[in-house]
């Protein structure tokens, strides 16, 4: 029994060191490295960068009531249409008891000095006619008469003003009319029947009725980094890409890039706008979710290699020129770069178009 186990101890010690120098020989043998072979070619280099933000009206307008008071009637919703003049909404005015009272008094003192000149009036005109009186005097009651009859009629429409907003002279051009002040499409109606408004004046800036704009001059807002601010100018071709319509590109222009910029989660972002030129068959919706593609730098038609198979030392560029393929053979050339779009880099000098290069390494093991 102790010979089996002895015998059976030594097989497994055998096993172990065979494993063992099996392992060791496996990490000692030979590895050869083998490189793609690029070549060098004619082509574009765009160097670019994403600026992230959403699509805005040019002009968002506020209409706000010149008269304070309560939403009677709402004429419009959002997402109409309206033309420069139209009723979005109407205002009940609610009178103040002082001037109300003050009207009221101002209406009775009218009729009263309407009642006595129309008396004197009268009384003169028979006058008159009788030759009692001269035409001179005559004319100066008739002046009066007239005169009185007017402060009626404004003291009447004084108090129709205070009580309901309206006279009858004025009915259809009306402050408590709310009306579009631009065309456009409305955006916002933030105001609903029962609503007290306050109109805008020095002292405060009213109550926002409705929110009007032109849909078909859109901006791009969005920001971008300190690092690549300074590459932007003004009239920069870019292209919007819209979340809600991702697959289309609508080009853009830059107008207007921040002089200041400002602080976001350690970074600093400066603020841009471009002018959308929309397509006549897209309607973009205020608000929108987008991403600017923006290219930076762009060369045509220059010589390019993959980016990969540079290698850059202190201030120098190199590239390894194939000087035989089978077995893979290679000679460090100098070479000068100029853009890059961070696959493809441009080459000024050093290399000729078909020019065969070394690329990426490929590790195989040696085959024996």
């Amino acid at each position: 029994m102790r010979r089996i186990l002895r015998i059976a101890g030594l097989v497994l010690l055998g096993l172990l060191v065979i494993s063992t120098f099996v392992f060791l020989w496996q990490k000692s043998r030979p590895k050869v490295v083998t490189y793609k072979i690029e070549s060098a070619t004619k082509g574009n280099i765009e160097k670019r960068t994403v600026a992230t933000g959403k699509v805005e009206p040019r002009n968002e307008i506020l209409i706000k009531p010149q008269m304070s008071g309560i939403i009677s009637e709402v004429y419009k919703e959002a997402g109409d249409k309206v033309l420069a003049g139209d009723i979005i909404a109407k205002i009940q005015v609610v009178p103040d008891m002082v001037n109300l009272s003050s009207a009221e008094s101002r209406v009775q003192r009218a009729q009263l000095a309407a009642d006595q000149s129309r008396s004197n009036y009268e009384r003169d005109r028979k006058l008159f006619e009788n030759q009692v009186i001269s035409k001179e005097e005559f004319e100066k009651v008739e002046l009066q008469y007239k005169n009185d009859q007017e402060e009626l009629r404004a003291a009447n429409d004084n108090l129709s003003l205070v009580r309901t907003g309206i006279t009858q002279s004025s009915a259809k051009t009306s402050n408590t009319l709310v009306r579009s002040t631009v065309s456009g499409t409305i955006l916002d109606v933030p105001v609903k029947v029962g609503n007290s408004v306050i109109q805008s004046n020095n002292f405060n800036d009213g109550t926002t009725v409705a929110s009007v704009a032109n849909l078909s001059d859109m901006l791009f807002v969005g920001k971008i980094d300190e690092t690549e601010v300074g590459k932007l100018s003004v009239e920069m071709p870019m292209e919007i890409t819209i979340g809600a319509i991702q697959d289309r590109k609508i080009p853009a222009t830059l107008e207007y890039v921040s002089p200041k910029g400002v602080e976001e989660s350690g970074a600093i972002l400066f603020e841009m706008k471009a002018a959308l030129k929309l397509p006549e068959d897209v309607f973009i919706r205020a608000g929108y979710s987008a991403n600017a593609d923006i290219i930076l730098d762009q060369r045509t038609d220059v010589l390019t290699i993959p980016e990969s198979s540079v290698e850059f030392s202190g201030d120098s560029v190199f590239v390894y020129l194939v000087r035989n393929e089978k077995p893979q053979e290679f000679d460090r050339h100098p070479v000068k770069i100029g853009l890059s779009d961070g696959i493809n880099i441009e080459v000024t000098e050093g290399l000729n178009e078909n020019d065969k290069i070394r690329g990426t390494e490929i590790i195989e093991e040696k085959k024996k």
